[in-house]
């Protein structure tokens, strides 16, 4: 069993970063893929990014490449998502989550998740 707690959401300008931070209780945290997710009202949760269990395999949807860094810190059962360049489309609530290996883009092979932070980016 894995919990998880978001942290570091808020309200912020177009242009603007924020880092969200993802803190992980129970056992094995270095053995899951780590991703966050975000679900904007009326819409479905979707992939924002992804990382495996060492760090060294990293995916993101498009739409955020370039702008945003997921990283991790086994040591201190953390996943962070440094989100800069924000623009209001990224608006959302954030979820982290944990997965087996083989979990990547695909919400369904996530078996944990956070409550989730909520993000507005303001024009």
């Amino acid at each position: 069993q894995v919990q998880l707690v978001e942290s570091g959401g808020g309200l912020v300008q177009a242009g603007g970063s924020l880092r969200l931070s993802c803190a992980a209780s129970g056992r094995m945290f270095s053995m899951y893929v780590m991703g966050w997710f975000r679900q904007a009202p009326g819409k479905e949760r979707e992939f924002v990014a992804a990382i495996g269990w060492n760090g060294a395999n990293k995916y993101y949807v498009d739409s955020v490449k370039g702008r945003f860094t997921i990283s991790r810190a086994n040591a201190e059962n953390t996943v962070y998502l440094q989100m800069n360049n924000l623009k209001p489309d990224d608006t959302a609530v954030y979820y982290c989550a944990a997965g087996g290996v083989g979990a990547q883009r695909n919400r369904y092979d996530y078996d944990y998740w956070g409550q989730g932070t909520q993000v507005t980016v303001s024009s």
